[in-house]
């Protein structure tokens, strides 16, 4: 692979007039951290402005509008998502919103006394569920180390965890720190067979791979809205609860969002019906045109033709790492199998901290690092482009190749 191979390949890229639609600087850095924080569509930008126009001209006025926000855009998402309408809501944090399934989804299966997730999971996930071990006498089956420490445990580890003991699943879709990619569906059937409740977090798969939560019989899931949704900085999170659960399920944050007829400010807790009951407070008006205003962006583009360049985009990455960066040390920890890989790719190296750092102080290459020796590229596939992961892998070899300073982490100037 060259790079007019490359740039061949974005002259053929049916996604390539996308670009135009986001706040790009042509002058910055090559970008290669939507997995982390998307970049800014200019639609984005525009309905924020407006909501701001809107709140100074209409002021309480406006909440006639603002108000079935959450459930509004819940909906819109929900067809990103494979999710029927009434389903989806989009409020509160990811972690909230874990929280809140996961205490719902416990205290639906009383008697049962194990927890399964996966050690290699994402932080917030893992405290969310000790907490909640701790504080319903649970045993918290973390699984690892010793099934797979990179990737994180593998659907067969998983699905030999599960019994008749398990009360809660849940894991990641796509794993945060090397890209590895679950089987959902048939988790989720080995789950059910035992009784036990799934919870998924997509927030790494959401607006890059393909997901069906209808069709793949997910209970719960949640994600966030501000990595491939590009809906911006502390953009609100998301939920699903399966429609059959709803009337079975209560949520353990009871605010006056979540209680049927609010407005009535009655003595005593009663749960709204449907989806609503998942709610807790105020809804975030501006987070939420936000993103309503990305999800339009991401339609226009298709889950298919991005979950289609996604995968170019990766295989790309892996090539590239495989050439340029495996003979100066660096290695890569992603899936080399396609369908066990999500839209980001991961290499390992032993100074991975200097290198990452290095290429953002130098204004080459915007990665990421993740401890304690992994540097992520996370192309989106709306917006980067071929050659933005061409010249990225270049410089990350040309940096590395040039030598890093073991004290600051510069470039040795030779």
């Amino acid at each position: 692979m060259n790079r007019s191979a490359a740039e061949d390949m974005d002259r053929r890229d049916p996604l390539a007039p996308m670009r135009d639609r986001f706040a790009i600087d042509a002058d910055g850095p090559i970008y290669m951290d939507g997995n982390s924080l998307g970049r800014p569509p200019k639609a984005v930008l525009e309905a924020v402005t407006g909501g701001l126009a809107d709140w100074a001209g209409r002021l309480v006025g406006g909440w006639e509008d603002w108000i079935d926000l959450p459930a509004a855009v819940g909906d819109r998402l929900g067809r990103l998502l494979g999710a029927g309408p009434g389903q989806v809501l989009v409020c509160d944090s990811t972690t909230v919103n874990i929280y809140k399934l996961a205490s719902a989804a416990l205290a639906a299966r009383p008697g049962r006394p194990v927890i399964v997730g996966d050690a290699a999971d994402f932080p917030t996930d893992r405290y969310v569920l000790e907490g909640l071990a701790a504080s319903t006498g649970r045993r918290l089956h973390l699984l690892g180390p010793g099934t797979d420490d990179e990737t994180g445990a593998g659907a067969e580890a998983i699905c030999a965890a599960i019994d008749d003991r398990c009360a809660l699943v849940c894991l990641s879709h796509v794993n945060y720190r090397s890209g590895a990619r679950l089987d959902v569906a048939a988790i989720t059937e080995r789950a059910h067979a035992h009784g036990a409740l799934v919870l998924w977090d997509l927030a790494h798969s959401a607006g890059s791979v393909p997901v069906e939560l209808d069709r793949w019989g997910v209970d719960l899931a949640a994600g966030c809205t501000y990595k491939y949704l590009n809906s911006g900085p502390g953009a609100p999170g998301f939920l699903y609860v399966r429609r059959d659960l709803q009337a079975d399920l209560r949520q353990p944050i009871w605010g006056w969002f979540g209680r049927a007829r609010q407005f009535e400010m009655a003595a005593g807790y009663e749960p709204a019906a449907g989806p609503a009951s998942f709610l807790t407070g105020t809804p975030g008006v501006l987070g939420l045109l936000a993103v309503d205003a990305s999800l339009q962006v991401m339609e226009d583009a298709g889950i298919d033709a991005l979950w289609a360049k996604s995968q170019q985009m990766t295989r790309l990455l892996v090539d590239l790492a495989d050439d340029r960066l495996a003979p100066l040390g660096g290695r890569v920890v992603t899936p080399r199998d396609p369908d066990r890989r999500g839209a980001h790719v991961s290499v390992a190296h032993p100074r991975a901290w200097a290198w990452c750092r290095t290429l953002i102080d130098r204004h080459l290459v915007v990665p990421d690092f993740r401890t304690p020796d992994v540097v992520r590229l996370g192309p989106a596939p709306i917006y980067t482009r071929y050659v933005d992961c061409y010249d990225a892998v270049e410089l990350m070899a040309g940096l590395l190749a040039g030598g890093l300073d073991p004290v600051t982490g510069s470039r040795r100037v030779t």
